[in-house]
């Protein structure tokens, strides 16, 4: 029999991954050509050719015993001093190689924070819609996820409700900007009124609240929209990023963790996190491709493809009914279902072989989230459906 923490888990397995099994089942019956699958986070992207002949040139020049061997279990040294001098440039930032925590891309780097500092029956809020697996990350070190209601006129973060929501239970806070799954981008002023109010509520109750902001999509911001670099506002912030999207390896599982030496405690917060990617049976980062990131720090995304997807769906959602907001960064796009029931607004999408997510599964019902990071020609072979789902759910 499995145990209890994990019956939940198998009840509610992820809608994301259930609707990429029925686009394989609805693929092998209509044929992969026509259908129009906009469910997983995957990106359509190739990596970079630069990411291949670094491989190679690695493989062939350095010592096999160190690119498959053990090393710190917070990453080699050599590929973290890379990393900290190039967030340093970018950003106008003061970190060494001591503040990065090399880890197996950015959910396990989550996890290692919040085992890290999570103590049994803490509270950790995050704004609704927000990435389903959260929930699971804070119950993993027996946490509870409070959640803000989402502000469904622009997605923005809903600032009142989220100061009214914080208690002397509260240990951190997930951001997540560029936002899975609306596209949202949070502004400076908007990183700032977060930072203020944690700052008062710090003084308040008298202990340390975290900022944790999740940046996975970090380098996929459109129209030249900047996305703050969350330490400069907050000092007890942590950044968890992952190479899956900007250099299109979601499978290789590479990222790092941020604590910079402004965060109250930090020595010891670095040695739990580095100790924490240990227990939990991660060990350290993948070696080889701690040392494929290092040479690649400088290669910005291709994001053309993504932004003629992001535009070409849009526009066209849009002229047929459809109402959504469109997207400052990553490559989703959340639409507002047509009917009451999301769910029932996917299962007549069905008909038309698309598939998407529901918003449910982000805690934001009545919406849906499409996943553009497809070949544009398979949203132009789609559009003709759409059209004709548009018909059949909008109600004049």
């Amino acid at each position: 029999m499995i145990a209890k923490k994990m019956v939940n888990l198998v009840e509610k397995n992820s809608v994301i991954r259930e609707m990429f099994e029925e686009g394989k089942r609805l693929a092998d019956i209509y044929g992969e050509e026509n259908v129009f699958d906009f469910s997983l986070g995957n990106p359509s992207v190739p990596a970079p050719s630069k990411v291949k002949e670094v491989i190679k040139e690695i493989i062939d020049s350095e010592d096999p015993l160190v690119i498959h061997g053990y090393m710190s279990n917070a990453g080699f040294e050599d590929v973290r001093d890379a990393i900290s001098k190039n967030i340093n440039e970018r950003f106008k930032t003061n970190f060494s190689y001591e503040n990065i925590i090399m880890t197996v891309g950015a959910a396990s780097g989550l996890n290692i924070v919040l085992k890290s500092i999570l103590n049994e029956g803490e509270e950790v809020l995050t704004f609704a819609p927000y990435f389903v697996e959260y929930n699971s990350y804070v119950e993993n070190y027996d946490g509870i996820l409070n959640v803000v209601s989402p502000n469904l006129e622009n997605f923005e973060p809903n600032l009142e409700e989220f100061e009214q929501k914080i208690t002397e239970k509260t240990r951190a806070v997930i951001i997540n900007t560029p936002n899975n799954p609306t596209g949202v981008i949070y502004s400076e002023d908007v990183i700032k009124k977060i930072a203020e109010i944690l700052n008062r509520k710090q003084k308040e109750y008298n202990r340390q609240i975290f900022l944790i902001s999740d940046e996975p999509y970090r380098e996929l911001a459109y129209d030249n929209i900047e996305v703050p670099y969350v330490t400069k506002y907050y000092n007890n912030t942590f950044v968890v990023y992952s190479f899956s999207k900007s250099l299109s390896l979601p499978g290789e599982r590479i990222g790092y963790v941020v604590i910079p030496n402004e965060m109250d405690d930090h020595e010891n917060i670095i040695t739990a996190v580095t100790i924490a990617n240990r227990v939990i049976g991660c060990v350290n980062a993948p070696a080889l491709f701690q040392k494929v990131v290092m040479h690649c720090l400088d290669i910005k995304p291709d994001l053309k493809t993504y932004d003629e997807n992001r535009n070409l769906l849009y526009n066209a959602l849009k002229d047929y009914g459809f109402e959504c907001i469109k997207p400052q960064g990553a490559f989703y796009l959340f639409l507002k279902s047509p009917i009451e029931d999301e769910k029932q607004f996917c299962n007549i999408a069905k008909k038309y072989n698309i598939l998407f997510v529901p918003g449910s599964s982000f805690a934001c019902p009545g919406y849906v989230r499409i996943a553009y990071c497809v070949s544009t020609d398979m949203i132009k072979r789609s559009l003709p459906k759409f059209e004709l789902l548009a018909k059949e759910t909008l109600k004049k």
